[in-house]
């Protein structure tokens, strides 16, 4: 039985992937969850689902992906070129098999940025702090946005004598609104997150990352702020895998309704 949690926003993108769900996931005969996001009471549903001991995931915007537009209301400009992530059990996927590249070629044949450029090694100016949401920031650390980012404040200028600039989630009326990453990211030393996806386009422009062992760059990336003088910078080989495995868990509309991700996803948690 597919069961896809409804949000009341009736233009939430929910609203046009659920129904490839339904299309493209096999009923199995069991209770199969799906969430976007955590707004609502998503977070609350989570929690009844898990102590059910039932199946969930988790479904949100591509880790590598063109852009939408996200306010005032969602618009999706490409659908060929648009992925959704969807992660079983968790926000992020950072565990799972590495593909066989495939579906990497596909994302950078349609011109997405999707290629390692290697580390930026010259002079950097500053530290690059990119909180999550509120809700995720809750969810993951227990803590408020706010507290998360007066802790980081404290504890990076115990380790290096670097100005900080904080990057906000964009959202209409704020400073970062119409705000490119890739301008912060220019001469960054290192990206500090806990879960935002900045930390793929961190790599992505050759800037290193501290972020949460859930992250999905956590594989490619530091976990201690103590060690940030020199972050960890991982080799091609090693972030080229990377970048193979996190592309196998994000997914078109299409190849949604059309049972890809489906399959695709199956291969991924056989054994889980």
């Amino acid at each position: 039985m597919i069961i896809c949690h409804e949000l009341a926003w009736n233009k939430c993108l929910s609203h046009q992937i659920w129904p490839a769900i339904k299309k493209g996931w096999k009923d199995e005969g069991r209770p199969v969850h799906f969430f976007w996001g955590l707004g609502g009471s998503n977070i609350s549903e989570i929690r009844e689902v898990e102590l059910k001991g039932e199946e969930w995931w988790y479904v949100d915007v591509g880790y590598i992906t063109e852009q939408i537009t996200r306010y005032p209301e969602p618009i999706i400009h490409n659908y060929d070129k648009t992925y959704f992530r969807i992660c079983k059990g968790r926000i992020h996927s950072n565990k799972g098999k590495v593909g066989n590249g495939q579906r990497l070629y596909k994302l950078r044949h349609q011109g997405i940025d999707a290629e390692f450029k290697g580390w930026n090694t010259g002079d950097t100016k500053h530290i690059l702090l990119c909180p999550s949401s509120q809700t995720v920031t809750y969810h993951i650390d227990g803590m408020s946005q706010q507290d998360w980012i007066q802790m980081l404040g404290q504890e990076l200028p115990k380790w290096i004598e670097k100005p900080i600039k904080l990057r906000n989630k964009p959202r209409p009326g704020n400073e970062w609104w119409d705000t490119d990453i890739k301008d912060d990211l220019k001469d960054a030393h290192c990206l500090v997150t806990n879960m935002s996806l900045a930390a793929v386009d961190a790599i992505l422009n050759k800037v290193p990352v501290i972020c949460e062992g859930k992250n999905v760059a956590a594989a490619v990336s530091g976990r201690k702020p103590r060690l940030i003088n020199k972050p960890f910078r991982p080799g091609r080989k090693t972030v080229e895998e990377w970048l193979k495995f996190v592309v196998e868990h994000q997914f078109t509309l299409q190849e949604i309704e059309d049972g890809v991700a489906y399959k695709t996803l199956q291969k991924q948690y056989e054994n889980n």
